[in-house]
Formats: C-alpha cells, structure tokens, sequence
C-alpha cells in the first residue's frame, strides 16, 4: 500500500485529503508540515474524477464528501484508500485516453489506422504528417512540453516514380501500397534514452561471430532463366575492300527479376526452412559519424538505415561500422530476424556525431569483417557514406602530386579478380572528398554516388539495395574468338570491366562478374577486316557466369557474327544500336577529357570539350532519328557545363557531379546524382526495375498528410521503345 499510495500522490501532482495516514518511513518531525504541505480539498478532485467517468456512482461521490470530514485510521481510512484507488484509476483512464489524442489535430492516434506516428525525443507521440507540418513551419519545439529537439521529422510530399531503361524512356509500373512495417518496428525499438545503446564494450580481436546463415530452400527457378546475349555489326554488308575500324557491338541482358524479388523481401518462411525468390547478401554499411554530421545530417541517415533495414530479409546479414576519428562495429554480422531488425534500428538510433574523419580505418574494419566470417551468404557488399574528408591518411600539403586514394582501401578487396566485394561510395553534402570516394569505389568495383540535396539520400540508400538484392548472375566473362583468319579484333571499349586482347589480335575477353536482374551491359568491340568477295564470318562470342541463386554454372554460345561483301557500296544506315553505344561512349570520353582539364585549372578547356561532344552527338544518325538517348546524353553534359561556369561552383559540386556521371557510364550502373533519382530527370540513368520498386517504396515510405485513402497516383510518361 505504501508503494501505491506513494505513486497515487505523485501521479496526481497534490495530497487528496486533510488528514493523511501515516505511512511508513515518514520522519514524525516533519510529518505535520507534510499533511500541511498536502492538504487540499477533496471536493475538486472527486468532482474532476466524477466529471471524467460518468458511470461512477453518486454515492460514492457522496461517501467521499463524507470521509474527508473523518479522522484518519480504522476503517474510514481504509475505506478511503480503496475509493481514492477506485477514482485514481478512473483518472488514469482518461489521461490515457488523452494520451492516444494527437496534441495538434487531437484525432485519434491509434496503430494500425493508416497514419504514421511519430515519437519526439522527449517521449510525446504525434501524427507524422501533423508533426512535419508543424516542423515545415519553422516550429522545432515539442508542443507538449516545449522541450527543443535535436532531432527533427523529415517528410516531403508524395511523388512517383517511374523506370527509365537504357533508352531513357518511362514504362508503366503498378503502384505499391502505403508501407507501415517500419514505423511498427521502430515503434517497438525501446527509446534510447532509457535503454543502453547496442555497442560492444569491447571489439574481439577475430570478427569470426557472425551469426549462421538461414537454412534456404531455394525456388525452382534458375535453370529456364539466362543471360540474353545479341551482337550487332555496324552495318550488314560492306565494300569487298579491306576496312581497318569496322564496329560490332555485343549486347547482355541480366535474367528477369521475380515479384519477390522486385520488393526487396523475400516470402515467408517455413517450418522446413526460408524459401527465397532472391539471392541473400552479407551487407557492411561504413557510416561517417564525425562532428559535421550532427543535427540534420545525421537524423536523415538514421532514417535513411532505417530503411535498409526494414528492406533487408530474415536470411540477409548487416553489420554497421561507425567512424570518426576512428572506427568501431556496432553489431557483428546478424540476421535480420524481426529480433535482428529491432537491435539493428537501436544501434543505430544510438549514434552521435563527434571527431573527425578517418576513412581508411573505417575501410579497414568493415573488410575484416568480412574477411573474418565463419558462414558467407552469397553476395557480399559494402555501403560508404560520409560528407567530409580523411585528414589522418591522406596528406594535404603535397604540392603537385595527387594522392593515392588507393591505399585507402584494403588489401583483400582489391586483389578479388571479379571485384566480389563492391565498395559503393556516397558522398553527402558539398564538403566530402569527391575523388577519394570515387576513387575507393572504382578500385573496388563499386560506384560513386554524390548526394547534393541531403533530402535524397533515402533515396540514394534505396537504389542502391535495390540492386544488391537482385543480384542473379556472378562471376561472369566474356569471350570472344576471331574466326576468319584475316579478321583481327583491334580494342574492346568496356568502360572500368578488365578486357584483355591478345597479342595476335585473335581473341579477347570481358570481366564482366556481378549483374542484377533485368541489367543490361554493351560492349563496343573495333575489328579490321581482310578484302574479301564472300559472305565473311567475323567472330565467336560465348560467356560463362554462375547462377547466384542456385550456384548453378552455365556456358552460352552464340551465333557466329557474319558480315555480306557487297561488288559497290552501300546506302545501307548505320546500326541504330551500334550508333548508340558509340555515342554512349564518346559521352564518357568527353566527360573523362573535361574532368582532367578541370583538374588542370582550364575550365574553359573543358567547357569547349563538352559542347564539341553535344555538337558531334547532335549530328549523329542516332540523334536525328530521335533517340532518347542522346537528349539524355546532350542534357547531362549541359548539366556539367554550368557546373564548370566557374571555380567556385566547380569545387562546390562540378567534380562530384562529374565524378558520379563517370562511374555511372563506365559501369553501365545507375548513380545518384543531382536529381537522377527524380521521376522527372532528364539524365541518363541505368536504373532496373528492381531499383525502380525500391524508389518507388523509399518515396512512398511517409504517408501523405491526405491520408492513406488519397495517395497520389503516379504520373504515367509513355514513349515509344527503342528497338535493340
């Protein structure tokens, strides 16, 4: 009773009668002063309980009136300990009652009625819509109890989002339902001020605690899926003479994608194991929590991991390095369970920014993790992200030589012959070392992506898995055999993928490794020709590459490439496809030219390299045929022309900009960039439909402040498809 009534007096801020029952532990000279100190009419505070519960009786209302007149002790006391509790508790439910009213609109705020909640750090709950609206205005306080936040609700209005393919056109896709798993799993990670943050107190010296893996049983899918191999010479028939740069080009696409697999989450588990539609994958996210991070910056990237999070399946792994001024693991590699899920959010809610920037040590850490691991789902990657520069390893004070960025990633990643552990690098804001993470990514196999609108990199977070959790095809090489004995192959244009040529010009190969569904790869390959009066048969193409999902080998052969020798030439056009890809890679290479004049102090040098390539794209077949790919093309290097008016502007985001075009082009990947994760861009992207669902679920991950029942219907751009 003592405990109770101890808590019935502090619940309601004030004593509740005149004379109060001695309880134990009161000092017997302080006592008076303390029935002085509580004494308060009783009248009120019936009278309140009264008015809130209806359905307590008048009597008793009456009875209570009554005993405040008694003496203390015997069985009034008693008596009025019981209905004081009886009144309490009906108090108590009408303050839980208004503590499930939203303090702004003062609707309901039930779970599971189709609005997001959202938990301020000083514990009042509100309406997500409410609250962000709220904050839109300038109001960065509770409204409760006034207590300034640190951290701010982030919300921005619905908007669609629709696949632009390698022709740069837009396809319809089927809108996906508001998603509330994450707000309901944040909801049951305990708050961080009351819970201590998942950290290990100390890191083991081997990484060799990774969590087993999920038995699978894997789909019966995989053996009717292959890659789609065509080749394209630039023209059917040609001359008899001999011709010296004669171009063919080699066109893969990735197998499909399942529904499943589309989503980011594989189906339901069984009591015989996890059926997966998909590829389960080892993640590492590396993420910069130095003291440029705090505030905004850092709240968007938890939001940003919650996200990840909610997408990774029961048999993915994460494991999250946070690094400063050096680098900790916050949780070793583990499922992400429901249990798994609700850990990963606490840890990494937990974060604060502090200290300074130290990449290479990050780097270091996530790859030992990696390294050290007991069990190895398939597909391994790692996520880098940060907004400054490494001031601990990379010299800044050496004039004329650049930095070897190189030594910033580890050992074991670089010496993977098909680059098995991409690193994919994001730089966040204007002040991170563009080059340093472009570098780390494209020694890695990874891509650059540069973050310029903080808002995005949910955005930037979910294109990027969307890829990783739709990896069908590893290991793969391409390779290619001269047949004729007079054709010799000359140079193959494969962007970063390692090619080889032979010395006799006979033969070459492609590295091409990982593909993700629906993912397409050309290839621009320059051959000489003998003079010849017959049909001529120029090359062998064939490919090896590994299911990723069923580990399954398989070897493709396709049909010879052969060319028609005509007596006169031609009025034949060029190949659209061939003219494409040539006009793909002249982009690249202007881009490539411009970065170095930049970099050479000469940016209006560079200027001048980038409006020459919009000239020669402007005047190609292609171009004048209305391909969407050279106004896409044409629209990015106008992009980097304003980027490069000046120094300032320049250094502020035209390298990075630049830098985050060159690994999207030489990988035949999409990268964020400016606005390329926006429905409405007209820049070029790579983007695969599985990339497409997971924006589609990133952007769709706030409710509207219309509700559930009036989300905005996405806009629906058609185009005519380009023939391939």
């Amino acid at each position: 009773m003592e405990g109770v009534w101890r808590k019935a007096k502090k619940a309601l801020g004030a004593g509740l009668c005149v004379n109060l029952p001695a309880v134990a532990g009161d000092r017997e000279d302080g006592a008076s002063e303390r029935r002085a100190s509580d004494a308060v009419s009783l009248d009120s505070t019936v009278a309140a309980a009264h008015a809130s519960a209806p359905n307590t009786p008048a009597t008793a209302t009456a009875e209570a009136r009554a005993l405040r007149r008694s003496k203390s002790g015997g069985k009034s006391s008693k008596y009025l300990h019981f209905l004081l509790l009886f009144q309490i508790s009906s108090f108590s439910e009408v303050l839980r009652d208004f503590a499930r009213m939203c303090a702004i609109c003062f609707d309901s705020m039930k779970p599971g009625h189709g609005q997001a909640l959202f938990t301020a750090e000083c514990s009042h709950m509100f309406h997500f819509h409410c609250i962000s609206s709220s904050v839109k205005h300038g109001n960065h306080v509770c409204p409760v109890c006034r207590e300034k936040w640190k951290e701010i609700p982030f919300n921005r209005s619905l908007s669609s989002i629709v696949p632009r393919g390698r022709g740069g056109l837009n396809v319809n896709q089927p809108q996906l339902p508001q998603q509330d798993a994450y707000m309901a799993l944040l909801r049951q990670v305990p708050n961080r001020q009351r819970e201590a943050p998942v950290l290990l107190a100390s890191e083991p010296v081997d990484f060799n605690d990774d969590e087993p893996l999920q038995k699978l049983e894997a789909a019966s899918i995989g053996s009717s899926r292959t890659v789609e191999i065509k080749t394209y010479p630039e023209f059917s028939a040609i001359p008899q003479s001999s011709q010296d740069d004669f171009a063919v080009l080699i066109h893969l696409k990735a197998p499909y994608a399942n529904p499943e697999q589309v989503t980011g989450r594989s189906v339901n588990a069984t009591s015989n194991g996890y059926p997966t539609s998909r590829t389960p994958v080892d993640l590492v996210t590396v993420l910069d929590v130095s003291g440029s991070m705090a505030g905004t910056k850092l709240a968007l990237l938890k939001r940003a991991m919650g996200f990840v999070i909610q997408h990774l399946g029961p048999s993915d792994r994460l494991s999250v390095i946070a690094f400063s001024s050096t680098a900790r693991r916050l949780f070793h590699l583990r499922r992400m369970s429901h249990s798994g899920r609700q850990q990963a959010l606490q840890a990494v809610n937990s974060l604060g920014a502090s200290g300074g920037t130290n990449i290479a040590d990050a780097l270091k850490k996530a790859a030992k993790v990696i390294e050290d691991r007991s069990y190895q789902n398939p597909v391994c990657s790692i996520i880098l992200l940060s907004d400054g520069q490494d001031t601990y390893n990379i010299p800044s004070n050496i004039r004329g030589a650049r930095p070897d960025y190189r030594s910033l990633v580890p050992s074991s990643i670089l010496n993977h012959t098909f680059r098995l552990v991409p690193v994919h690098a994001f730089g966040f804001g204007v002040d991170h070392d563009s080059d340093a993470l472009h570098s780390i990514a494209e020694a890695s196999g990874g891509t650059f992506s540069f973050i310029e609108d903080e808002g995005v990199i949910q955005d930037a977070f979910a294109q990027c898995i969307g890829g990783l959790l739709s990896v069908v095809v590893q290991n793969m090489q391409l390779n290619v055999e001269c047949v004729h004995s007079g054709v010799q192959l000359r140079s193959i244009k494969s962007g970063s993928y390692l090619s080889k040529v032979a010395t006799n010009g006979r033969n070459g190969s492609i590295d091409v490794g990982h593909l993700y569904a629906d993912e397409e790869r050309d290839f621009l390959l320059s051959v000489s020709l003998p003079q010849c009066r017959e049909q001529t048969t120029l090359l062998k193409v064939a490919c090896a590459y590994r299911d990723s999902l069923t580990s399954e080998d398989f070897q493709i052969q396709v049909d010879e490439v052969k060319i028609l020798r005509s007596k006169s030439p031609t009025s034949e056009p060029v190949c659209m496809e061939v003219d494409r890809e040539r006009n793909r890679v002249r982009a690249a290479d202007a881009i490539e030219a411009a970065r170095a004049a930049a970099e050479r102090g000469a940016l209006s040098d560079a200027v001048t390299i980038l409006d020459d390539c919009r000239r020669i794209l402007s005047e190609s077949f292609a171009s004048r045929s209305g391909d969407n790919l050279c106004k896409a093309l044409d629209e990015e290097l106008r992009e980097m022309q304003e980027r490069m008016a000046n120094r300032p502007r320049y250094e502020a985001s035209g390298r990075a900009y630049l830098l985050s075009g060159l690994s999207s082009h030489s990988w035949q990947r999409a990268t964020a960039r400016g606005d390329s994760t926006d429905s409405a861009t007209l820049v070029y992207s790579y983007q695969t439909p599985s990339m497409v669902q997971m924006l589609q679920r990133s952007q769709n991950h706030c409710p509207s402040p219309q509700g559930p029942s009036q989300v905005q219907q996405p806009r629906i751009l058609l185009g005519k498809p380009q023939p391939r």
